[in-house]
Order: C-alpha cells, then sequence, then structure tokens
C-alpha cells in the first residue's frame, strides 16, 4: 500500500508563541496522545531563548522525557549554535535546521542577510553530522515571500546544494508565507528531487491562502512522501503578517485516506488531540475533521 509519513509540528509550531504557556506535564500528555493515534514523527520543540520563547523554555526537559519512545521520531528545531550544544547535550538524534532564502524574511527572522545566515547554518549541519545526528535541512520561503517577492528557484537550489554538502539528510521545503501554488509546488520539488535524488524531501505548507491542501496534492504527485503538519492547524510565523497554521493533521489523515494512501494514524483519534488543544486553548482550531467527524455521529444517530 502506498504510504506517507506526517511530521505533527503542534508542540513546537503550534504552540510555540501562544500567550499561554503550557506546562511539561500537559505537553506530555499531548504527545502520547499524538503516539496514541499513530503519529510517528513528531517535532517536540526548538532550543530557543527562554526569555524570548518562554513557551520552549522546557525543550531540553521535554526531550529526554520522550527521546526514547519506541516507534517514534523525536526532533526538534535547531536555529543556532548555542541551540545545537543544547540539542546535543540531551541526545537528540534528528533535528531541523533552516534558512530563509528571502533577504528580508532572512533579516527579520534571525537579524542576518540569506547568504550570512546559510554560512551559519552549512556550519551547523556540518557539525551536527560529525557529532552523529541526522539533520532535516529547510528552506524558508522556498516559495515566496510577502516582503521579497517571488525567489528565484536557482537560489533554493543553491541553498540546498550548500547544505547537501554539510551532509543533510533531508530538504524541507517551506512555504512560510503561504504563497505557493500547485504548479509552482509541483515544479519546484521535481527540480529539487532530480538535482539531489539521494535526498529525501518534505514540505511544509502554511494554508493561508487555503492552497495548502491542494500544495500537498502537488507535492505528493511529485514524489514527495513527508508532510508537516500540526493536529488542528495550530501555526504560524510571527515574522510574517497573516500567516495562517499548517495543514491540520487530521485533514492531511483524511486526504490521504481518501487517496488510498496509508499515514499509519487514526483519524479518529487525531481529531481527539485536535479538540484537546481546543480545550486548552479556549478557542476552535483551523482543522475540519473534527467537526465533520461529529456531523456524522449526529446524522448516524
Amino acid at each position: 500500500m502506498k504510504t506517507v509519513i506526517l511530521e505533527d509540528e503542534s508542540l513546537r509550531d503550534g504552540l510555540q508563541f501562544e500567550k499561554q504557556v503550557v506546562s511539561t506535564q500537559k505537553k506530555l500528555e499531548l504527545f502520547n496522545h499524538l503516539v496514541r493515534a499513530g503519529v510517528s514523527r513528531i517535532q517536540v520543540g526548538s532550543f530557543v531563548n527562554p526569555k524570548v520563547v518562554p513557551q520552549m523554555g522546557d525543550t531540553d526537559e521535554f526531550v529526554a522525557l520522550v527521546k526514547q519512545t519506541p516507534g517514534v521520531l523525536v526532533t526538534g528545531l535547531v536555529l543556532n549554535g548555542r541551540g545545537l550544544e543544547r540539542a546535543m547535550a540531551c541526545g537528540l538524534e534528528h533535528i531541523s535546521l533552516s534558512v530563509s532564502v528571502s533577504d528580508a524574511h532572512s533579516l527579520k527572522n534571525v537579524r542576518k542577510s540569506y547568504g550570512d545566515a546559510l554560512d551559519s547554518v552549512t556550519e551547523l549541519i556540518r557539525q551536527a553530522v560529525q557529532a552523529g545526528i541526522k539533520v532535516r535541512a529547510g528552506a524558508q520561503c522556498a516559495f515566496g515571500c510577502i516582503y521579497e517577492g517571488v525567489i528565484p528557484e536557482q537560489r533554493v537550489l543553491e541553498a540546498l546544494e550548500s547544505m547537501a554538502g554539510a551532509g543533510a539528510a533531508e530538504f524541507n521545503l517551506a512555504d512560510t508565507t503561504g504563497m505557493a501554488n500547485p504548479f509552482q509546488v509541483k515544479e519546484l520539488t521535481t527540480k529539487v528531487g532530480q538535482a539531489f535524488p539521494e535526498v529525501g524531501i518534505s514540505l511544509h505548507l502554511h494554508d493561508t491562502r487555503g492552497l495548502a491542501v491542494a500544495n500537498m496534492v502537488a507535492g505528493y504527485e511529485a514524489g514527495v512522501r513527508i508532510f508537516d503538519t500540526s493536529a488542528g492547524g495550530l501555526g504560524g510565523c510571527p515574522f510574517v503578517k497573516g500567516a495562517a497554521g499548517n495543514i491540520a493533521t487530521e485533514d492531511a489523515v483524511n486526504l490521504f485516506e481518501s487517496m488510498a494512501v496509508d499515514t499509519g494514524i487514526d483519524l479518529e483519534k487525531i481529531c481527539q488531540v485536535a479538540e484537546t488543544y481546543e480545550q486548552l486553548l479556549g478557542r476552535n482550531l483551523p482543522g475540519r475533521m473534527g467537526r465533520v467527524l461529529q456531523v456524522q455521529k449526529t446524522c448516524e444517530g
């Protein structure tokens, strides 16, 4: 049977900029709910300054609690040298590192130009690989930037070439501003696959313009088999005004099930995870399938 992997990022991208600081114990409960639903790849946090992002202040402690979970790839986001040191110290075996291929976004995000940021990230990838850590290297704003406009494909390919040379095992193409369209996604991912056949590709798609699911299908048709999602559709980018969250994990599960593609995730259980997030945060989230199942149950009753 055809399969895909969904990396749930609700514990990192989803909670990172919520006003409410979620306790480590509550995060552990959410993590266990995700595991019981069948999620096999979970980004659990980012190694950032806790004074700047208090939601991620317990990442080291949390990783120690969950990193040995059987059947689950536990990963975290690293942004700088200090973050890499922390990831190494807590024994994480897989991390994500990324660079924005937009100068304007890079300056807002990390206060470095694209070129300087790429040099820094490439060196961090090299250090991580030498330490035995598997690295996913990301290109933020790969499909466009609201501040800079169209990003040349050649710039994306050059950035990926540098990161592959440093030892990256997987590329992550991120539609950070939600500007991508299906034709663009299919074209770029196809070119990346042809240029780097030895490196896996994943997609990180934001739903700012309502095209994320269509872009996911386009990526699948181009050969992508790993997609970032977030239970309930939590997430966004604080440096992009109006950026929506990621594709809801439950909506992605439904999409692939309808295409006879196995995710390994139980739809009803992942909808329950999204509902738990809604109760925790006190608001409805963008994910659709939880409400769809509720209506179906009402009709069946």
